[in-house]
């Protein structure tokens, strides 16, 4: 061993921070893991957990090793909290998948599913019964990364309405945009690619 790992400048800082960053790393990958189990991605799955518990385990042994340092237990539970976080915002940023966004409103919706439709966006309309009369059922199946634009246009034409989002595992066939900001559509192929 050298002497800086023996100091303590190595034992109460560099140790518990280098356990605190393998820790968000772990964890991070965990939670991409996750998702990516619930898209069916079955070639990159097993790779992330493999790379994720050899981080853990790296971890798990610097903390054993050093028991007597509480620093160690600090850095190892502080960077499963920030993995977490780090975590939900790799997978915001990433938005892999699918949503189905079902929006239902009383007003005549006409003039939204004509924007929508010229965006690229493939809109499935109904004519239901609500509790308080009729209205109009929109279906739209999009990319998660257009969500927040869908979401605008819908707050733009119809702010009242009820609209709810559900992220759909495999598709069989429908029409999306192109590209994130809607150039145009393409109808998908049988595994909802």
């Amino acid at each position: 061993m050298s002497a800086f790992s023996d100091s303590p400048y190595f034992a109460y800082l560099v140790l518990p921070l280098l356990i605190f960053l393998a820790r968000v790393l772990d964890v991070s990958l965990g939670t991409i893991r996750i998702l990516l189990i619930s898209r069916g991605q079955k070639l990159i799955v097993p790779l992330l957990g493999f790379i994720e518990i050899f981080i853990w385990l790296l971890a798990i042994r610097q903390v054993m090793t050093n028991l007597s340092n509480i620093y160690c237990y600090i850095g190892f539970a502080g960077g499963f909290a920030v993995g977490n976080y780090v975590g939900m915002l790799i997978e915001e940023k990433i938005a892999l998948g699918l949503q189905i966004i079902r929006v239902i409103t009383s007003k005549d919706a006409s003039e939204m599913i004509a924007y929508l439709r010229s965006k690229g966006y493939g809109v499935t309309s109904l004519d239901a019964q609500g509790a308080s009369g009729h209205v109009n059922v929109l279906f739209m199946m999009i990319r998660r990364a257009n969500t927040a634009e869908v979401i605008k246009i819908i707050q733009e034409y119809h702010p009242k309405s009820f609209y709810t989002i559900e992220d759909v595992r495999l598709a069989s066939a429908g029409v999306l945009p192109v590209v994130a900001r809607g150039q145009g559509s393409v109808f998908l192929n049988r595994k909802g690619k």
